[in-house]
């Protein structure tokens, strides 16, 4: 019998396959969307994790690595919105973000210093702190990482302090204007590691009641740390200094390692004090750089340092062992009254006098063997 004219018909079997294979779809796509976070959107292939708008501890809000410039445009946010989650004291996590507008934390409310809770904390320098007046107080943890922030951050202390009771961490961002959290009081951790600071950074009378990280900090303009106090740790590794940089009457109370960071203009130390260990191990300095008056209580190495310029140690007190072996100067360094009571390495590399007698030794019977040749023939 010849085939009918009309629409095509499926098999039963390939009709429960088709109907099959439809449900395993639905249920794949119901099972990843179960998945899914509250909060997060997508965008393309951009991704964006916010909290809940009814969120009450936490402003958070993540942008992903995938995202695209216009993608971070769209999900930018303002520093009014930062300092109103500051304000209801909410912990801020925002990664991946563009900033707009300055942050002046001086707008946060003042309380009473009795209710911040530093009677109990340590430290010749809290007592002062103690009586401010105009207090301002973070209570949660900053965290702004691998962002752009195009405006001012600032405490903007013109009198009394501001106190950041949990981490602040600002790694991977790129701050387009000035960053000053003078006479700010860190009890948590604190790390600027790899940041970017395009203009100065300011960080005079701060004090840093946990470890302080650096490590490959770009820092702009001008920085300055005049009479900031690291009770921990502190390490500048491979921090790039691109300005002026005042470190003058720092007290580093353990730890601190400026290795292979780099100095390119004017670089201060002076009376300064540093009561653990210090590594400028293979730091390089463009410019001059002071030491005057300098107090180094524990081992202080200067191995394979550069100056390239003037390096002045007047005054300055070794109290551990100094070691500048296979340290470069450009100049006879400046070791006026200088004291030196523990145990000495000497300079090396170009400056060690055992490397200069040797050399000079060396060319002597040289020249010695190359006229007895001479003579032979």
């Amino acid at each position: 019998m010849p085939p009918q004219d009309g629409p095509a018909r499926l098999s039963p079997g390939l009709l429960g396959w088709s109907r099959g294979w439809l449900l395993s779809v639905l249920s794949l796509l119901l099972l990843l969307l179960s998945n899914v976070q509250p909060g997060v959107a997508f965008l393309g292939q951009c991704s964006v994790d916010r909290s809940p708008p009814h969120e009450t501890a936490v402003f958070k809000r993540h942008v992903a690595k995938s995202c695209s410039d216009q993608d971070r445009e769209a999900e930018a946010i303002t520093a009014e919105e930062i300092l109103t989650a500051l304000k209801a004291a909410k912990t801020v996590d925002l990664a991946g973000i563009v900033v707009k507008g300055d942050m002046m934390l001086d707008r946060l409310p003042t309380v009473p210093t009795s209710t911040v809770g530093l009677e109990t904390l340590p430290g010749r320098e809290l007592p002062g702190m103690l009586q401010e007046q105009d207090v301002r107080v973070i209570p949660g943890a900053l965290s702004i990482r691998d962002s752009v922030v195009q405006g001012v951050l600032a405490a903007n202390p013109k009198q009394g302090m501001l106190v950041l009771k949990g981490p602040v961490s600002m790694t991977g961002t790129r701050f387009e204007r000035s960053v000053d959290f003078s006479r700010s009081l860190f009890l948590g951790p604190v790390d600027f590691s790899e940041a970017i600071i395009l203009h100065e950074s300011f960080f005079t009378g701060a004090v840093f009641s946990q470890g302080a990280r650096f490590e490959k900090t770009a820092f702009g303009a001008h920085s300055r740390f005049h009479r900031a106090v690291f009770k921990e740790a502190a390490t500048f590794l491979r921090a790039g200094f691109n300005g002026l940089a005042e470190f003058l009457e720092v007290r580093f109370e353990k730890d601190a390692s400026f290795s292979r960071a780099y100095f390119k203009m004017g670089t201060g130390f002076s009376g300064s004090r540093f009561g653990g260990t210090l590594d400028f191990s293979e730091a390089l300095f463009e410019r001059e750089a002071f030491f005057t008056f300098t107090v180094f209580e524990g081992d202080a190495y200067f191995r394979r340092t550069t100056f390239r310029a003037d390096a002045n140690f007047s005054d300055a007190e070794f109290k551990g062992m100094d070691d500048f072996s296979k340290a470069f100067f450009n100049s006879e360094p400046r070791f006026t009254r200088t004291k030196f009571s523990g145990v000495r390495r000497s300079p090396g590399g170009l400056q060690d006098p055992r490397f200069l007698y040797g050399f000079a030794a060396a060319l002597l019977v040289f020249a010695v063997l190359f006229v007895l040749a001479l003579r032979k023939r």
